[in-house]
């Protein structure tokens, strides 16, 4: 992963109930770090709209997350959350994450995860609507699109 490749931040503090016993960030909060540059992101791009996230009969499920420790945060410290769309396929997509200390910019952590589109209905697999698609190619210089016909 580049920090070149990424437009999108967010920049939060770690909070004292992050922290666990050793003194850092306890290791399952990066977790939901990501989920929040995650939400942002979709948010900034208007893919999630309104109070309920989902426009009209659009479902989203978060599949799978995989994560890279790379150093240690603690209390209060800034940390700037990078997110990225890598690739879209014809009913899931990827992101790519980078967490840096802000005023060292030492990666904290990186990962990749993956969200599926869904049949609110079937909670199967659905095709990703073409405006989503077209918003985030518009955003993202070096996505690729794997689609099978």
């Amino acid at each position: 992963m580049d920090l070149n490749d990424f437009k999108h931040k967010l920049s939060v503090k770690v909070r004292f109930n992050e922290v666990d016993m050793l003194g850092v960030c306890n290791n399952a909060v990066y977790i939901n770090f990501f989920e929040e540059g995650r939400i942002q992101y979709l948010k900034d791009l208007k893919i999630f709209t309104g109070n309920n996230l989902f426009p009209g009969n659009e479902l989203y499920f978060m599949v799978r997350n995989e994560i890279n420790y790379r150093a240690h945060s603690r209390y209060d410290d800034k940390l700037n959350i990078y997110t990225r769309v890598s690739y879209i396929k014809n009913s899931s997509f990827g992101f790519e994450h980078i967490i840096e200390k802000a005023k060292t910019k030492e990666i904290v952590v990186d990962g990749t995860g993956v969200m599926a589109h869904v049949n609110p209905q079937t909670r199967k697999s659905s095709p990703l609507p073409e405006r989503f698609y077209q918003l985030i190619t518009q955003y993202e210089s070096n996505v690729k699109i794997i689609k099978t016909k």
